[in-house]
């Protein structure tokens, strides 16, 4: 389980495919301090297991079911990506639960940007949109984020100078892809929901502050 909060950005490497498994070496150095073999890392928003490091690069592979949900099947050499270790018991929790299951790959539809704001629309499926509300969590590419508006076939994400300063936010153009997770919480709410045996109803959630 992730935080989305990005700890530092890497680098991509190198990039090695055998047998339908693409290998994602890449550099870092916060997140190498206290790594191990089988650790889970959120690489842009999407959760991979550490087959190998060393003191200055680590690797991840990604098999198929992963790069048919996500665009990293298109991450080259030299590709800067958003990098988070696995939530700490010890650390405060800053962001949102966030697992590093993609649900859907997202498109940039439009920047606005001035001196002192960026806010991004991103496309997405009914689906997804459907399972967001304004003010609510989504975490894009790794970070978690507020929604800030909410449209028919987009939403849209206000990015604040730390967050371009410390994310590779910052960086995409329209026509891009970002990696989409929706709201745990409000997943596990919708399923409640839906199941005819539940007793919980609208009335008792807002009851309960919902």
């Amino acid at each position: 389980m992730f935080t989305g909060i990005v700890e530092e950005i890497g680098t991509v490497k190198q990039v090695h495919t055998q047998q339908s498994v693409r290998t994602l070496e890449i550099s870092a150095k916060q997140i190498l301090e206290d790594m191990h073999i089988g650790d889970s890392i959120s690489v842009n928003g999407a959760c991979l297991t550490v087959i190998d490091f060393n003191d200055s690069t680590f690797s991840v592979q990604v098999i198929k079911g992963t790069e048919n949900k996500t665009y990293l099947a298109d991450v080259q050499r030299h590709s800067e990506v958003n990098l988070e270790r696995a939530m700490s018991g010890k650390g405060r929790f800053g962001g949102h639960f966030v697992l590093g299951h993609v649900d859907e790959l997202g498109t940039i539809s439009k920047i606005n940007e001035t001196a002192n704001s960026k806010i991004i629309s991103i496309k997405t499926s009914k689906n997804i949109l459907n399972q967001m509300v304004k003010q609510g969590s989504i975490t894009v590419d790794g970070v978690s984020l507020t929604v800030f508006d909410l449209h028919e076939t987009t939403f849209d994400i206000h990015l604040i100078p730390e967050t371009r300063k410390s994310t590779i936010l910052s960086g995409k153009k329209v026509g891009d892809a970002v990696h989409l997770e929706t709201d745990v919480l409000f997943k596990y709410v919708e399923n409640i929901m839906n199941n005819k045996k539940s007793e919980l109803t609208e009335d008792k959630l807002r009851a309960f502050g919902f």
